[in-house]
């Protein structure tokens, strides 16, 4: 009993270690042309992981799995990267990486074309680590959450944030899906389906 007791003090103190990484990390961002705190995101990523059987390491990883796509520059993102090593294990930083979908030499506002970005990313999601796919599918749970409850609410408009066309957003979430259907718990599977048949309703509806 007190082995468990003190693993789960140990497992709280690594998460709040790793949400003061996330804040203090984006702390000056906010979610697309909106005034909600980035952090808002990564807190819910990991809340999914957790909520849909993950370990306290994927959850972690949500917490952290946009920290090296969004550094200023290189020399911060390999920072990051031993940070993250060193404080949660290279287990983690594996994840974090698998989440990842721009180079070591790429920055938070110098990346490359986004078609290509996308594309890469997919053809490596196909050989990440088994304890990453679970936390990617709840990254893109929540995006897709989120884009179809703001065209719900505020009307197409919404597409224009991205730079990827409303067409594109379809093809690249069905790409993921479809890499990460048969490794996730089925009611998560479910829920990204159901979200996904409700953005290609929207898409139909615009001019792509």
């Amino acid at each position: 009993m007190r082995k468990e007791r003190a693993l789960e003090i140990q497992e709280r103190k690594r998460l709040l270690e790793a949400t003061e990484f996330a804040y203090t990390w984006h702390a000056e961002q906010k979610r697309k042309q909106s005034e909600i705190p980035y952090v808002s995101h990564l807190l819910q990523v990991a809340g999914l992981v957790l909520e849909h059987g993950g370990s306290v390491d994927q959850a972690i990883a949500g917490l952290l799995h946009d920290s090296l796509e969004d550094a200023p520059d290189a020399q911060q993102r390999e920072e990051r990267e031993q940070t993250i090593a060193e404080c949660f294990g290279e287990d983690v930083l594996d994840m974090v990486r698998d989440c990842t979908d721009t180079g070591p030499d790429e920055s938070l506002e110098q990346k490359r074309p986004w078609a290509e970005r996308k594309g890469d990313f997919v053809a490596r999601l196909a050989h990440a680590r088994q304890g990453s796919l679970l936390v990617v599918a709840c990254d893109k749970r929540h995006n897709l959450q989120a884009i179809v409850g703001d065209v719900r609410s505020e009307g197409a408009s919404v597409f224009e944030r991205f730079t990827g066309r409303p067409g594109q957003q379809v093809w690249y979430f069905e790409a993921v899906f479809g890499v990460l259907r048969d490794s996730i718990p089925i009611r998560l599977s479910q829920e990204l389906d159901a979200l996904l048949e409700a953005l290609k309703s929207q898409v139909a509806d615009v001019d792509d």
